[in-house]
């Protein structure tokens, strides 16, 4: 069976970010953890990482997309993930070794998708002031 699985450059410093992210993701499984790599699991989506120096930096071209239902899950993981990283704007954000993430409720997809495109719009405009997404300001703002 084909699979696709990401792979993460690290600055040598592979376990400390595997540590991390067993800290952050209730359900997370890790694999192997050597000197070298890992391989890990977060939420049923496995990686690897490898420690192969500062040559190849993470950028916002390529980012992982986190779907959650509730505020508190969006605060959860907006505190967890920004310790020691870097907040940006419309549900994204840098974690401490400079991975970038979109926490993201469903609210906001659905939201989007509707098809009152006013009021979609209302909330398309409330997200890009957002830094973390906030549900009720979304719900407001949809709601007109």
């Amino acid at each position: 069976m084909t699979s696709i699985t990401p792979f993460l450059w690290l600055d040598n410093n592979v376990r400390d970010a595997v540590a991390f992210y067993k800290s952050v993701f209730p359900n997370a499984e890790i694999e192997t953890v050597s000197d070298f790599m890992a391989s890990f699991e977060l939420e049923g989506q496995r990686f690897y990482a490898l420690n192969g120096g500062p040559q190849h930096k993470f950028n916002e071209a390529v980012s992982f997309f986190l779907s959650v239902e509730t505020q508190e899950q969006v605060d959860y993981f907006w505190e967890k993930l920004t310790d020691g990283g870097q907040e940006s704007r419309c549900g994204w954000l840098k974690d401490r070794f400079g991975l970038s993430w979109q926490v993201i409720p469903t609210a906001l997809s659905r939201y989007l998708g509707d098809p009152d495109r006013k009021a979609a719009d209302r909330a398309m405009q409330a997200m890009l002031k957002m830094q973390k997404i906030i549900i009720a300001d979304l719900d407001k703002a949809f709601a007109g």
